[in-house]
């Protein structure tokens, strides 16, 4: 499939579209985060980009609402093109019943894989775009067919990588890839440093939208990264997608004290439960984390597990 229009690719990290409002924030997040996907797509348009997503489409992999469906398969016209993330499925692999697979059945998002990657021409260049899905292997390297040019190649992964920022929580460490220009990881939710490996950099471009109230959320720049075709190989951007101030998204954190002047866990827990309604239950989780430590691990167990069932009911 050749597209000389392209000049290049929009990559688009974690949109995690869902139905209801998450964490502690107070505006409409659904229509937000279609909103910013919208934009997102029409900025590809308008700039000749293939856009391409990074995984984590949708938050939970299954019953999601029927009217934010009908709206994903208006908007993903032209279809897109991407990998599935650790959200997209509930059994560690994508299957005919993640929501996910509707879409691609119907021929709205083209899954890239070793065995089914996007080739085409940018600006005359021949270009290979694949990809890695959450828990499938990372090739070690591109092969090329006998007398065929070097193609510029761009890999696309939905992986915990041990890359500066991230070393605890990660699993594996970048290397090269032979034949791989640019590999774009997903699933970490803020831009961190490159890690470059032989001809191989590792560039994690952060996701698009903030789902929940940490630090780390508010020194978040949503934005999505743009590679161009040129002459000496790929020239990069980084797009800012509009939105708004941190504190316009998100509740304040509630603050108490006790009589004697010290912050109680208790009660700020309490008083963000009761002010905090969110659709998600963040307000009782966040009351848990400050208050079951004060119990035997043996009740705290008991209360977590009854917490997680309200939880999953709610999903």
């Amino acid at each position: 499939m050749v597209h000389e229009e392209y000049s290049g690719v929009l990559l688009i990290g974690d949109p995690h579209v869902e139905g209801r409002v998450p964490g502690f924030r107070k505006d409409d997040y659904p229509q937000i985060v279609l909103e910013k996907l919208r934009w997102c797509l029409q900025t590809a348009r308008e700039q000749n980009l293939l856009p391409v997503l990074l995984g984590d489409l949708f938050h939970v992999p299954r019953d999601n609402q029927n009217w934010l469906l009908c709206q994903l398969l208006s908007l993903f016209e032209p279809p897109v093109y991407g990998i599935y993330g650790n959200h997209d499925c509930r059994e560690n692999q994508l299957n005919e019943h993640d929501t996910l697979s509707i879409l691609i059945q119907a021929g709205k998002y083209h899954l890239l894989s070793a065995e089914t990657p996007w080739r085409g021409k940018m600006q005359g260049r021949s270009v290979l775009i694949g990809g890695t899905s959450w828990g499938r292997k990372l090739p070690g390297a591109i092969e090329i067919a006998p007398g065929e040019d070097p193609p510029l190649v761009i890999w696309v992964t939905h992986h915990d990588l041990i890359v500066p920022g991230y070393e605890e929580q990660g699993h594996f460490k970048p290397y090269e890839i032979e034949g791989v220009d640019y590999v774009i990881n997903g699933h970490i939710h803020r831009r961190l440093e490159d890690v470059i490996k032989g001809q191989t950099t590792w560039v994690t471009p952060g996701n698009i939208v903030r789902r929940s109230r940490s630090d780390a959320s508010r020194a978040h720049v949503p934005s999505v990264l743009k590679l161009e075709v040129t002459t000496e190989g790929w020239q990069r951007s980084v797009v800012e997608v509009p939105h708004q101030p941190f504190d316009e998204i998100f509740h304040a954190e509630v603050q108490d004290d006790t009589e004697q002047g010290l912050p109680s866990a208790f009660i700020s827990g309490l008083a963000e439960l009761q002010t905090r309604r969110t659709d998600s239950g963040a307000g009782l989780k966040l009351f848990l984390e400050k208050n079951l430590t004060q119990f035997q691990p043996a009740v705290a167990d008991e209360v977590q597990k009854l917490a997680n069932e309200v939880s999953n009911h709610d999903d």
